[in-house]
């Protein structure tokens, strides 16, 4: 029988370049989003129309947006905080658009600068306002670092609040990687069940190695969505000690090892990803680029008779 197609959504040129201490230039991060459109995904979170002081790594939003080059069946997206981002996303030719907020209180008000009530007024004025597809995030929806757990029932409440005003998405965020399998499995199938026609999609971080795990946790639930970033770009600025996002290729080759479809190229992919160190300019642990896929084959040991000798 076969399996469901899932989709991957490629956040590395936000989510993953956004906290990079070295500003990589426009015309390089055209060049990462270029090469990761011709690899099959069904979308790329291009960048983020907040505050060029609040991220001045994304300071290019508009020229990046506007330069790259469409792909057809890639949707491309982009992070807003507020409407007038929201304004400056539509004028670049955004398709759909991401909203966050945290689940937490207090990492609400270390990331956003808001209180939570504050920041649920923002986003719904958002999908009000919107034109096009409105994806909500919510962030430490499996544990807070400031605050411990994060309560279940109150991250269902957000996502049904969201889901009555109109957005077509969610996205559950293992913000600090916190999350373990049973949890994300338990939290993903309450949601299905709640909202059959949302669109769910999960958000891991490795930062305890557990993102390959909780991703196959809630696959298993029945999540055809998943957020990941090439090379493991990313992090949290508000979690000590956490790590960047799931590896996208790593990703990517565990639904091809499952004959899972996800319509990515992994060949393709690993190119993009070996291009990453040159980018941000510094060393990052990529296994996968190193190994190659797990059926790579390697030439056999040039054995002779003199190998047997007693």
């Amino acid at each position: 029988m076969a399996c469901a197609r899932v989709e991957i959504n490629e956040v590395g040129p936000r989510d993953g370049l956004q906290i990079e201490p070295v500003f990589v230039p426009t015309d390089e991060k055209v060049r990462l989003v270029d090469a990761l459109s011709a690899c099959g995904f069904a979308r790329i979170e291009v960048t983020s129309f907040t505050s060029p002081k609040a991220i001045p790594a994304l300071a290019d939003a508009e020229a990046v947006l506007q330069r790259v080059a469409r792909a057809p069946g890639t949707r491309y997206t982009a992070l807003v905080p507020n409407v007038r981002g929201l304004e400056r996303a539509l004028a670049s030719g955004v398709d759909e658009v991401n909203l966050v907020m945290s689940a937490s209180e207090t990492h609400n008000r270390a990331n956003l600068r808001m209180t939570r009530e504050q920041s649920a007024g923002h986003l719904l004025a958002i999908i009000e306002a919107a034109r096009v597809p409105c994806n909500v995030s919510i962030s430490t929806a499996f544990g807070c670092p400031f605050e411990g757990e994060v309560d279940a029932f109150e991250v269902q409440r957000l996502v049904g609040v969201f889901a009555a005003a109109g957005a077509r998405g969610i996205t559950l965020c293992d913000t600090t990687g916190m999350a373990y399998p049973t949890q994300v499995a338990g939290l993903c199938a309450a949601v299905l069940q709640a909202h059959p026609g949302l669109a769910l999609t999960l958000h891991t971080h490795n930062t305890r190695g557990m993102a390959l795990a909780n991703v196959f946790a809630a696959w298993q639930v029945g999540v055809r969505r998943f957020d990941a970033a090439a090379g493991g770009l990313g992090g949290c600025p508000y979690a000590p000690g956490a790590s960047g996002n799931v590896n996208t290729e790593e990703l990517v080759h565990l639904f091809d090892s499952m004959r899972v479809p996800c319509g990515v190229d992994l060949a393709r992919l690993l190119d993009c990803v070996a291009m990453l160190p040159a980018l941000v300019r510094r060393d990052l642990a990529l296994p996968l680029l190193q190994a190659g896929h797990r059926l790579r084959r390697h030439a056999a040991p040039a054995w002779t008779d003199t190998h047997f000798a007693a």
